[in-house]
């Protein structure tokens, strides 16, 4: 298989070649995608479980009679798996459970000034929605990514769904994962349809008040319609095909660093890579390593595909590097450098990073205890991955007392005066006359 992967020398390219060095592979068909799922949106509104058993039969090529997952159902799944796999389950939950569950406490409270207390106080969201894609693989780490948080934060109903097999069962390991993690209200459903579901509510499937998970670019185009609907659910963050940028330098091993790209290469064909290299003989030993690596994988075509839209950037120093890595905002920013450490501090936008040689994006996707769900196409520059807290909705209290009204009375009525807003003025002023014995103290 023969890949022309070309290493560019960032110091001899003008700003408008960097950009363009950096941008993601278009999605192109942005627009049919839109109508294609404007369409299933108004089938599954309309027609509820009736639609989404036929959607299910033309995408998934399934039929599906009980769109719920039974107890027997269960059972079976767990019957399925070796007891390596349930063990590894369990691992990964154990630690995405204990890396989540060290978050500081939401609630808190402040006297701003003597008599004016403010709160802030979490409640976890009434009803979540997961949906946990299978596609080219199924995903039970990401059940567990999903799920773990949801459970943590105590949300009272957990609702996930995800594609049947062509058997009309779902994934095994799917089901023994959301399972161990609390979720016992599974639906065989996916795409955009499962989307709709969870938004509108079916008849089975409840509308939730919030929905997470990655998935196809319908997934995510329907993720985004349903959000901007009036009375719509919220989502976790917009999201796109997964990424990674390894920064090297000539310490790094040429074999890990392309192991490192493939690894998530094989994610999609539409998945990006980018190799930001401080010595120009590890670039090119880095992708001689790929075109070496490459045919033993199972999914080579498809990690070919990723590979044809991907980079190897040359970079004169670490700090130049660094620049570039902020610059494109990766999801996943894995640093094989000597002594990688001291450089965290000069990290702005990064969905997740991995230091050091022995820190492979692999351990972040399973089970080290971090997040996979993370922002992707640049939008670490502004967002976080999933955790706790965006499981979590958060409402703030005051309460003053009558000196403490006083105190602030006339900042309030200026301010007010200042926006032109008379009524607001006036709910201050009108208390201020009550005397200090009267029924407002």
């Amino acid at each position: 298989m023969r890949l022309e992967l070309i290493v560019h020398d960032w110091s001899a390219l003008d700003d408008a070649t960097r950009r363009q060095l950096l941008r993601r592979p278009s999605l192109g068909e942005d627009d049919r995608v839109r109508e294609e799922v404007r369409h299933v949106l108004r089938r599954v509104r309309a027609d509820g479980d009736a639609a989404l058993r036929e959607l299910t039969r033309e995408f998934d090529g399934a039929e599906v009679d009980a769109l719920r997952v039974e107890d027997a159902e269960f059972d079976e799944a767990g019957r399925a798996l070796s007891e390596d796999a349930a063990a590894a389950i369990r691992l990964a939950i154990a630690n995405v459970r204990r890396f989540h569950e060290a978050r500081p406490s939401a609630d808190y409270a402040v006297e701003t000034m003597p008599g004016v207390r403010c709160e802030r106080i979490a409640h976890p969201i009434d009803v979540v929605g997961l949906y946990v894609p299978a596609g080219s693989a199924p995903l039970p780490s990401a059940a567990i990514m999903l799920a773990v948080p949801a459970a943590i934060a105590g949300c009272p109903r957990r609702i996930l769904c995800t594609p049947p097999r062509r058997n009309g069962r779902a994934d095994p390991g799917v089901l023994v994962a959301a399972r161990a993690s609390g979720i016992r209200e599974i639906y065989k459903v996916g795409g955009a349809q499962a989307i709709a579901a969870m938004a509108y509510g079916t008849g089975l499937i409840p509308a939730v008040d919030k929905i997470f998970g990655p998935g196809s670019a319908r997934v995510t185009m329907a993720k985004t319609l349903v959000a901007a609907e009036p009375g719509g659910p919220a989502i976790d963050m917009p999201a796109g095909p997964s990424e990674v940028l390894v920064i090297a330098d000539a310490a790094a091993d040429p074999a890990f660093v392309a192991a490192d790209l493939l690894a998530q290469a094989e994610h999609g064909s539409d998945s990006q890579v980018v190799l930001v290299a401080t010595d120009r003989r590890l670039a090119s030993s880095v992708a001689h390593e790929i075109r070496r690596q490459l045919p033993y994988l199972t999914r080579r075509d498809i990690a070919a595909g990723a590979l044809s839209s991907s980079r190897l950037i040359l970079a004169k120093d670490i700090r130049e590097a660094i620049e570039i890595s902020n610059r494109y905002a990766p999801e996943h920013l894995i640093l094989q450098v000597r002594d990688a450490r001291p450089l965290l501090p000069g990290i702005r936008n990064a969905g997740s990073v991995f230091l050091g040689p022995w820190s492979p994006e692999s351990v972040g996707d399973y089970c080290s205890g971090t997040n996979h769900v993370l922002p992707t196409h640049g939008r670490a520059r502004a967002y976080s991955g999933l955790s706790v807290d965006q499981f979590m909705r958060h409402m703030t209290v005051q309460e003053l007392t009558q000196d403490g009204l006083r105190a602030l009375a006339p900042s309030v009525v200026t301010l007010a005066g200042l926006e032109g807003l008379d009524a607001h003025a006036a709910a201050v002023s009108c208390r201020l006359r009550v005397r200090r014995s009267g029924s407002a103290a």
